[in-house]
């Protein structure tokens, strides 16, 4: 299992387009990713969960792989929170 800490810079958070595209790049792991965000946890492959969590800007979140390609999961997943910054 692998886990990194995030800070969402997206302004509008992890809503709408951002958790789409979020979900996409989760959907392309054979890995189980999570994120979680104030005690509370979500499949990121689901964007109904990913939505729950009403993630804001500013909010440190953390991404947990388990599974085949669970690094690069993380590492690829990571990345795409941090390129949200636009």
């Amino acid at each position: 299992m692998v886990s990194r800490e995030v800070i969402v810079k997206s302004p509008t958070g992890l809503h709408a387009r951002p958790a789409t595209l979020l979900v996409k790049k989760a959907s392309s792991f054979k890995s189980e990713l999570y994120i979680e965000f104030k005690e509370k946890r979500a499949n990121i492959k689901s964007l109904i969960g990913v939505l729950s969590l009403g993630v804001p800007k500013g909010a440190n979140v953390k991404i947990t792989a388990c599974g085949d390609d669970e690094s690069l999961a993380v590492e690829e997943v990571v990345r795409l929170i941090k390129s949200l910054e636009e």
